[in-house]
């Protein structure tokens, strides 16, 4: 959507009943996505928040304030045609999962990592079946095939409009395990994403904050919490 240069011109911003779906219309007007096809979605939840934004609209869109639509278009242009490609992209993270990867000192830090990722590793054998082993520094850690299996169903078993929002709690994060557990309710999305943030947040604790990497990290952050609230939504 970064090429749109559009105009509010539109009174009001609808949700309509369509075939296969709920279009957003702008004064009756279809919206469409930039590879120009109708913006359908799924369910009623999804378009009534993506009328929300376009109604949020003040003189020039910034599509930055619109993540559901952005990520409908997203889902609509480029997951469903690709899903296969997209699927496999996300799953492979469950080879090189940030909850797999241990620092060997400070004992603190080793600590806070056992703390917060050991359970999250605990529940993924669990609950998806996907008991995934862990190493010490940096060197790659060798992964059950039956695991990596595992998980990848699972990645593939979503529609595409959930699995664009979950390839951004994946990629945001680091760890397809964090982004199953705020897709299945086990964690909380600001949990997850403190989870996600221990070996920073250790960093930071050492030597102060930058200015610019706080920035970053907080946009980030904002984008991991849309992704959980459109996941929600698509599944609704």
């Amino acid at each position: 959507m970064s090429e749109w240069k559009l105009k509010r011109f539109w009174t009001e911003a609808a949700v309509v009943e369509a075939e296969r779906g709920y279009e957003v219309r702008l004064d009756g007007r279809q919206v469409r996505t930039p590879a120009k096809a109708a913006l359908r979605l799924p369910n009623r939840a999804l378009a009534e928040a993506s009328a929300e934004e376009w109604n949020a609209q003040e003189g020039a869109v910034d599509p930055m304030t619109m993540p559901v639509t952005r990520a409908a278009n997203s889902a609509i242009d480029k997951v469903i045609p690709q899903f296969d490609e997209v699927a496999e992209m996300i799953a492979e993270y469950g080879g090189t999962d940030l909850l797999c990867y241990r620092a060997e000192t400070p004992d603190e830090l080793v600590r806070r990592q056992q703390d917060g990722w050991d359970p999250l590793l605990d529940w993924a054998a669990e609950r998806l079946g996907a008991r995934l082993r862990t190493g010490a520094g940096v060197m790659y850690v060798p992964q059950d095939p039956d695991a990596i299996g595992r998980l990848d169903a699972q990645v593939r078993a979503l529609d595409p409009f959930r699995l664009t929002p979950f390839a951004d709690l994946v990629s945001l994060s680091g760890s397809l395990v964090l982004a199953f557990a705020v897709a299945e309710g086990a964690r909380a999305p600001a949990d997850a994403w403190a989870l996600s943030r221990i070996d920073e947040d250790w960093q930071i604790e050492q030597w102060g904050e930058d200015t610019e990497a706080s920035e970053a990290a907080a946009v980030k952050r904002a984008a991991f919490l849309d992704a959980a609230r459109i996941f929600d939504l698509a599944g609704r």
